[in-house]
């Protein structure tokens, strides 16, 4: 039987001592090291951290100043992480508005985002993505049902394209119908 006193114990979690310098210094290199990051993201981990374990150095901590130590070193890109993002969410066929407005969320900067993809770039990410969600074309069964339709639709838009690629995508009678429409010009 395990004594009361154990069981409390236990249950108690230890308190991690105050950051200073070297502590602020090593979670940054942590994070930065474990995980792809930006910049802005960085600052709001090193903020909460410091929020939940208070300050215990001689000068208020610095940590736009760390951040772009990191930065220098070349440990944060956000021009590195936009390209690795915009690959990932593309490759699973979401479009440039839902990718943009993750990168904003991640705090990258409009120079490090990246152009908008042409015509044909759009039309192959719908594409994959109607074909990953079994939407149109793809769908086990063809509906002419307009809520199905319209199911299709929103779920397109949600994913983020554009309204007229998303139209065009739905609209294909059948597979080949809409694997043309990349290679048209």
């Amino acid at each position: 039987m395990v004594d009361e006193k154990q069981r409390n114990a236990s249950r108690e979690r230890r308190v991690p001592p105050p950051l200073d310098e070297a502590g602020l210094r090593d979670l940054a290199l942590h994070y930065a090291a474990r995980f792809a990051t930006t910049r802005l993201k960085l600052l709001r981990y090193l903020a909460r951290k410091l929020k939940e374990r208070g300050w215990a150095g001689d000068q208020p901590a610095s940590l736009e100043a760390l951040a772009d130590r990191l930065a220098e070193l070349g440990y944060v890109n956000d021009a590195a992480f936009a390209a690795m993002k915009s690959r990932v969410m593309t490759a699973r066929g979401l479009g440039h508005r839902r990718v943009t407005e993750q990168l904003h969320a991640a705090g990258v900067g409009e120079a490090d985002r990246g152009e908008a993809p042409d015509e044909q770039v759009a039309l192959a990410t719908a594409l994959a993505f109607a074909r990953r969600k079994r939407l149109g074309p793809f769908a086990r069964e063809r509906s002419d049902d307009p809520a199905a339709r319209q199911k299709a639709l929103a779920a397109m838009l949600r994913a983020g394209h554009a309204m007229g690629v998303a139209r065009q995508i739905l609209a294909a009678r059948s597979v080949a119908e809409a694997e043309a429409l990349i290679t048209e010009d």
